[in-house]
């Protein structure tokens, strides 16, 4: 007696569960419409991660060959030298072989929900990571360059295992350590990918806490960037203690 076929809908759900070798071969000479309709989008999303694990490979070489030499370095990554208020932000990520988010990339090209989504689960399989945050009124002082560079240096201190080098989006750091100035590392490291999402996440968080304390200028959704009803709320209100005093053109409102 043949065994009755599975149905498309179990089809669908297996699919999703690590299907073998021989239920794919089967399903493929399954000649119901419906089923081939469902091995094309299977074969299309096996096509889009196995690009995704290549392109996940390429961004993990300077790591890769750092366990290769038994050592273990961090990526590091800043997040608002442009905004016109609040701090700069910077994050330390410290990686191993375990980890495997693919979708970890630079934060400028995630949406807000993706970066969200990754932030939990990059904390989870992280060796380590930390923080560094420079205010406005530091950043008044030394310049906003000099100011994501403190803060890239208070991350990496912040840290709790030690390294032995250091991977950078485009900056050196003070510290005696190796270190790899990257051009746009966060999109050619994946530690740097990595501390990108996570510092971007946690300015954010700050920002909209800002937003509370100083209201008006709409700091929970343009993270103090000069959007419109920024630029609106600095002309009505004048500049508020967080605001970047140097900063064009928050110092014609001082």
């Amino acid at each position: 007696m043949t065994e009755p076929k599975s149905t498309i809908a179990q089809i669908k759900a297996a699919l999703q569960d690590h299907p073998s070798s021989a239920e794919l071969k089967s399903w493929r000479q399954d000649e119901r419409a419906g089923v081939q309709k469902l091995m094309t989008q299977y074969d299309k999303q096996q096509a889009k991660v196995d690009q995704m694990r290549e392109a996940f490979q390429q961004r993990l070489s300077f790591e890769q060959s750092a366990w290769e030499q038994g050592q273990r370095i961090a990526g590091v990554d800043e997040v608002g030298r442009g905004p016109l208020a609040g701090p700069v932000v910077a994050a330390a990520v410290v990686i191993d072989e375990s980890f495997d988010l693919l979708a970890v990339h630079d934060s400028k090209q995630l949406s807000e929900k993706k970066r969200l989504a990754l932030d939990a689960q990059i904390k989870a399989e992280v060796v380590d990571y930390a923080f560094g945050v420079v205010d406005a009124q530091t950043i008044d002082e030394v310049n906003i360059y000099e100011a994501s560079r403190i803060a890239m240096k208070q991350a990496i201190e912040q840290l709790t295992v030690p390294i032995d080098g250091l991977v950078i989006d485009a900056m050196t750091v003070d510290l005696p350590l190796p270190q790899e100035k990257l051009i746009k590392g966060d999109d050619r490291s994946i530690s740097i990918g990595a501390a990108s999402i996570l510092a971007k996440n946690y300015r954010d968080q700050l920002m909209a806490q800002y937003d509370e304390t100083y209201p008006g200028y709409g700091f929970a959704h343009n993270a103090g960037y000069g959007t419109k009803a920024h630029l609106d709320g600095l002309k009505a209100q004048g500049a508020s203690p967080i605001h970047r005093k140097t900063f064009a053109p928050v110092k014609n409102y001082v």
